[in-house]
């Protein structure tokens, strides 16, 4: 089964890249995901143990990093859909 992950960390720094939200690229990269950067979110694909186990390290580390709030969604996709 392949998973898909929307994310979004908080707060928001116009000024900047925050902390925790270079920690939550680098958690979902070091996992193999294939990413997507949007402007209000981050969209990672893979297989569902790959994407789960990336989806724990991700809120341990980007709260450890500053995150104030993590906005997540999970969703399961068709066998069609995504990367091979």
């Amino acid at each position: 089964m392949r998973l898909k992950v929307e994310f979004t960390t908080e707060p928001f720094e116009l000024d900047g890249f925050p902390e925790h939200a270079r920690t939550a690229r680098r958690v979902v990269d070091e996992a193999g995901l294939s990413v997507e950067v949007g402007p209000f979110g981050t969209t990672a694909e893979g297989q569902a143990e790959q994407a789960l186990t990336a989806i724990d390290r991700l809120v341990r580390e980007t709260l450890a990093h500053g995150a104030t709030r993590i906005s997540l969604q999970v969703s399961v996709m068709d066998e069609g859909e995504g990367a091979g």
